[in-house]
């Protein structure tokens, strides 16, 4: 591989010779050439980010909420670093006079919120094991955390109370109490009582804390700081052991890289708290800004109110799934298309100027500063005005949806990469590389990267363009997963994490995620299908949204569910004088040849193999979702519970699309 621009090779690739997979290379971040950044002096624990800041920034504002007045939300009211500090000693001196001992396993239920953060902080402060509960799954996943965990404690937003009391009566196996972090009803402490649990609102729960001082344990880098558990696409969820050595790695590679590029966080920087914290993403995010001692400032837990929150707050970095920045391009697609055509001319020019300035080298705010101020200044204010980062991650985002950002948002947008089992962040694109477009960027400051080799998938950690399987080692790499040494031992081998991902390094050191090793399968004839890569492949066809490939070795091709985009299958309907509203238009049998056929002009493109075609579509009006079971909280797909409810679908798409295939017909 030529042109290292970003990573610099550490130990050389190796060819099979035992039977095992050729492993490419080890690689390494160019901004690590002088060796790994440790943490800050001190700074041996989560606890430790905290109680640093605190002791250096103990009036700078730290955790934000608006206030709901007669059912309206005002400004953001804040609460300073001292005083959450003085809320964390006393929930901690409080888990304490309830028994809970270093070691404890807490849980923590809700959408984000400062009594979170403060939660969260008062388990590091006593070396408990932070155990967040996912708000995005139903009462099962919840109830088998609780469980398999071994929660004693848990505090939970008050709406989910209702939820947290349909895990039992098995969760009470180990859950004994229960803290709202608002008020609790008279009704939810008999319905308590009745199942033998004791029932705090927040304030009565502090007041335990009343004439009260704990010690707090002596913290070490190697102690587990949270159980994450992972949603994952089958199977019961895993429960990720990360240390606080894996955390305060991990801050200080961010901090590294981000002085790196000239982007530093500081103390006027403010961030919105709206991804899950229940996800390591958010969750180390958050910690780089405590850090910092820099402000968070909360949502009010409603996607429609996301933009007026933004617009209230005005964050100078921004951190979203592909989802929401999907929908942020759509909004300004549809913004366009209903505007005049001499705005929609001025759009395309200054659009074509700056990206054509920004392939040439030019920063993004060197490309136009004149169609800056003009043209795309309305969209910078809808962010809030001070957006400088906006970074994406837990699943791919679309090449020309990250691109129309870079120009549009006025601001450096990156993708990045990582499992919770790396602390998230592995991989991050950098600020004005365009050529970076569609890759996760190189590695992050703190980790060795190789490919490994995969031959049943063709990809070859040493061929003349890299491919194979991404795998990771470093202090950022989790501890193993919680009472499952089975699972760790076929995922942590010999101090690499196989992350299971296929990548291909880039010449520029930069990787591009192009599939995933588990989700192969043979079709009859015994081709092996890639049907990640294919997914990734179909998805740039521009009228779809989301596609799901289906196959099986007992059928000779395939099928697949698409989702639709609505504007543009409404747009060919006029066009074509077909007649009926979205839903009807997806049962149309003209519409599914039209999408049909948009999906083989990209496989001829594309100059995908014969079988790699799809023969047959279903289109589906509603999005694939959680509600459904269908994505994982991170937007990943989850086949089999696809398979299960697109199982008559599937079967009389096979079904039709094989009598058209008959002999004689």
């Amino acid at each position: 591989m030529s042109q290292k621009k970003f990573i610099f090779e550490v130990e050389e690739g190796k060819a099979s010779s035992d039977g095992r997979p050729s492993v490419g290379p080890t690689y390494r971040s160019v901004f690590a050439e002088g060796g790994f950044p440790e943490p800050i002096e001190g700074m041996e624990s989560c606890w430790d980010v905290f109680r640093m800041s605190v002791e250096k920034y103990p009036n700078n504002r730290m955790l934000g909420y608006r206030k709901i007045v007669d059912g309206k939300a005002g400004k953001y009211v804040w609460q300073t670093y001292k005083e959450v500090y003085d809320i964390v000693i006393k929930l901690g001196n409080s888990l304490r006079s309830c028994g809970i001992e270093e070691g404890g396993k807490c849980g923590i239920y809700g959408a984000n919120c400062p009594e979170w953060i403060i939660s969260m902080e008062a388990c590091n402060a006593h070396g408990l094991y932070c155990v967040p509960l996912y708000d995005t799954l139903g009462a099962g996943a919840v109830e088998f955390i609780l469980c398999h965990a071994e929660v004693s404690i848990a505090f939970v937003e008050e709406k989910k109370i209702p939820e947290l009391f349909k895990t039992c009566p098995s969760s009470t196996k180990y859950l004994k109490t229960v803290v709202s972090f608002g008020s609790v009803k008279p009704e939810q402490r008999a319905e308590a009582e009745k199942l033998g649990l004791v029932i705090y609102a927040w304030d009565e729960f502090l007041e335990l804390a009343e004439g009260k001082q704990y010690e707090l344990p002596i913290k070490k880098k190697s102690d587990i700081c949270t159980i994450m558990y992972t949603s994952g696409t089958t199977g019961d969820p895993k429960g990720v052991m990360l240390s606080n050595e894996s955390i305060v790695t991990l801050i200080a590679g961010v901090d590294r890289l981000l002085e790196s590029v000239n982007e530093a966080l500081h103390v006027g920087d403010v961030f919105l708290s709206y991804l899950p914290l229940a996800h390591i993403f958010d969750r180390v995010i958050e910690e780089c800004f405590i850090q910092h001692g820099a402000s968070i400032g909360f949502w009010r837990g409603d996607v429609k109110l996301l933009i007026e929150d933004l617009g209230e707050l005005k964050p100078t970095v921004f951190c979203a799934v592909p989802r929401v920045l999907d929908r942020v391009y759509s909004g300004l697609q549809q913004k366009l298309s209903a505007g005049s055509f001499f705005k929609k001319k001025i759009f395309d020019v200054a659009y074509s100027y700056k990206f054509g300035n920004m392939k040439k080298g030019h920063t993004h705010v060197e490309a136009s500063p004149f169609f800056d101020k003009l043209v795309f200044n309305k969209v910078k204010q809808g962010l809030g005005g001070n957006v400088r980062i906006i970074l994406s991650g837990a699943a791919p985002l679309a090449s020309h949806v990250e691109s129309f950002l870079r120009v549009v948002a006025c601001s450096h947008v990156l993708q990045g990469y990582g499992l919770t089992e790396s602390c998230a962040g592995t991989f991050v694109s950098l600020p004005n590389e365009v050529e970076m477009l569609g890759t996760v960027g190189p590695p992050v400051p703190n980790v060795d990267v190789r490919l490994e080799s995969v031959p049943e998938m063709e990809y070859d950690a040493l061929g003349s363009t890299p491919r194979g399987e991404i795998c990771i080692r470093g202090k950022t790499l989790f501890t193993g997963y919680y009472k499952r040494e089975d699972l760790t031992n076929e995922v942590l081998i010999d101090g690499w994490l196989h992350t299971g991902d296929i990548g291909e390094w880039q010449p520029d050191g930069s990787m591009k995620i192009i599939d995933r090793k588990k989700n192969i399968f043979k079709l009859s004839q015994g081709e092996y299908i890639a049907v990640e890569n294919l997914e990734n492949v179909y998805g740039q066809v521009h009228v779809i949204d989301s596609i799901w490939v289906y196959g099986n070795s007992f059928k000779s091709f395939l099928v697949a569910v698409v989702n639709v985009s609505q504007q543009a299958l409404e747009h060919w309907a006029v066009e074509n004088g077909v007649d009926g509203d979205y839903s009807s238009l997806c049962e149309n049998a003209k519409a599914k040849e039209f999408i049909l056929g948009e999906l083989n002009k990209t496989a001829k493109a594309e100059k995908l193999k014969g079988f790699e075609f799809i023969k047959a579509v279903h289109l589906d009006p509603v999005a694939f979702d959680m509600e459904r079971d269908l994505l994982t909280p991170t937007y990943k797909k989850k086949r089999p519970q696809l398979l299960k409810y697109y199982q008559s679908v599937i079967d009389e798409m096979y079904k039709t699309a094989e009598d058209a295939l008959a002999p004689g017909r």
